[in-house]
């Protein structure tokens, strides 16, 4: 009967020729998972302004229906009260949508920052992988060279 090749060995001493630097692939990972870390923190800011502005103006329009719904002694006081609670809501309307559109610049302004400083921090990382990888490569092609 033959023997088989044991091709798990012959496959792990393969490997073993080639070793890999893993630490380049570790500081990308680090620094995918801080610039995620980053983006988290400005959406949850944005996130939690947002709400606090909601908040703020269902507030503001419980208060003022409140003023609306009230008794009035005229019919044209009922007239008056809703002219004035949609003039009201119109104008805080406004506000509110302002408030909200500073949100979102502050979030695009953020965003763009964290973007181009990770960009840089990526190329320089990829400069540095590949300014080592060219120095082992040539140790190696040295030392074959030496060999011979």
């Amino acid at each position: 009967m033959t023997n088989t090749q044991d091709f798990s060995a012959m496959m792990k001493d393969m490997m073993g020729a080639f070793p890999v630097d893993t630490s380049a692939m570790e500081d990308a990972f680090k620094t995918t998972a801080s610039l995620n870390e980053k983006l988290a923190a400005v959406a949850l800011d944005a996130a939690e302004k947002s709400a606090e502005i909601s908040g703020d103006w269902t507030k503001d329009a419980i208060t003022k229906l409140t003023e609306m719904s009230k008794a009035k002694a005229e019919p044209a006081d009922y007239a008056k009260a809703m002219t004035d609670f949609a003039s009201a809501s119109a104008e805080v309307a406004a506000e509110k949508m302002a408030a909200f559109a500073e949100i979102a610049k502050k979030v695009q302004m953020d965003t763009v920052e964290l973007m181009m400083a990770a960009g840089k921090d990526m190329t320089e990382e990829a400069s540095a992988a590949v300014k080592k990888a060219t120095t082992e490569a040539t140790e190696a092609v040295k030392k074959a060279a030496a060999v011979k």
